[in-house]
């Protein structure tokens, strides 16, 4: 048994037990994830990050799903991992406002703005589906697909991470349980599985969403996934390039002009902090 200290947050009630690990090694995360994830013997939570010191940045970030697989990216998890580093007066946050974080997918760039939210520059999203990746060659716009007994359009898009979007007429409607954990696992189309989203476009500059996230199921939020939205509804010319994202948990603006990155704002709070036996 080991103590480690820990931060909890959320961005827009996806939440996460942050741990600063520039200073302490902490060993074995992915093995600890289920106790630490688990909401009635652990703290609870969708994720937990870990904080690195970084060669290729100013910082690296770990993001592992409470089922212990590992993920490249999180959007609201940057945020969150920005103002944890903000909040402590970390000297290179508070000279720069603009700091570089190496994750799986590549550096991102989240940045304080003057209303304390988190703007996150989230790099260019990949459209090959080859690279995204599934097994659909080309771009994969409202694409026909079936899985077991049911038939979707999906548009695929990565933002370091693989998303399936689903345009729908009403969300709440949707099965999330049952059609999210089935397209997820559905390795035939996509090798490394997928996150889910299902949108309503309820106006031209704003989509709901609800979101089906691999390896931690359904989350009131998920940056990467609305960045992924607002790129398919400008793809699918359903949206322009600046995009209210009406999450359960809350609401993210996204920007994205049709190439060059993905511009993510949006809130992170932090909860409580404390320290677990595991």
């Amino acid at each position: 048994m080991a103590a480690i200290n820990f931060t909890k947050m959320h961005g827009l009630g996806n939440d996460f037990v942050v741990i600063d690990c520039r200073n302490k090694k902490v060993v074995s995360l992915a093995v600890k994830a289920e106790l630490i994830g688990d909401r009635r013997f652990g703290i609870g939570c969708d994720q937990i990050i870990s904080i690195h010191t970084s060669r290729r940045a100013d910082y690296r970030m770990r993001i592992i799903n409470s089922d212990g697989s590992e993920v490249e990216m999180c959007g609201n998890g940057v945020r969150c991992f920005a103002k944890y580093l903000w909040d402590r007066n970390d000297p290179v946050i508070r000279s720069k406002k603009t700091v570089t974080v190496e994750t799986l997918a590549g550096i991102v760039r989240p940045t304080i703005t003057s209303r304390g939210l988190v703007k996150v520059d989230m790099g260019e999203p990949v459209l090959d589906g080859l690279l995204i990746p599934t097994t659909l060659a080309g771009e994969v716009v409202n694409r026909p697909i079936k899985v077991g007994k049911k038939r979707y359009r999906i548009t695929a898009v990565s933002m370091g991470n693989p998303h399936a979007i689903i345009f729908t007429d009403d969300v709440e409607k949707v099965a999330l349980d049952v059609e999210g954990s089935a397209i997820e696992n559905c390795t035939d189309l996509f090798p490394n599985r997928v996150n889910v989203e299902f949108a309503q476009v309820t106006a031209k500059n704003r989509i709901k969403v609800r979101v089906w996230e691999r390896g931690s199921g359904e989350t009131l939020a998920c940056g990467t996934g609305a960045c992924a939205v607002a790129v398919a509804g400008f793809l699918n010319g359903k949206t322009g390039n600046n995009v209210d994202i009406d999450l359960p948990g809350g609401g993210l603006n996204v920007k994205w002009n049709g190439n060059g990155p993905v511009i993510m704002t949006g809130p992170a709070k932090e909860v409580f902090t404390g320290t677990i036996d595991v």
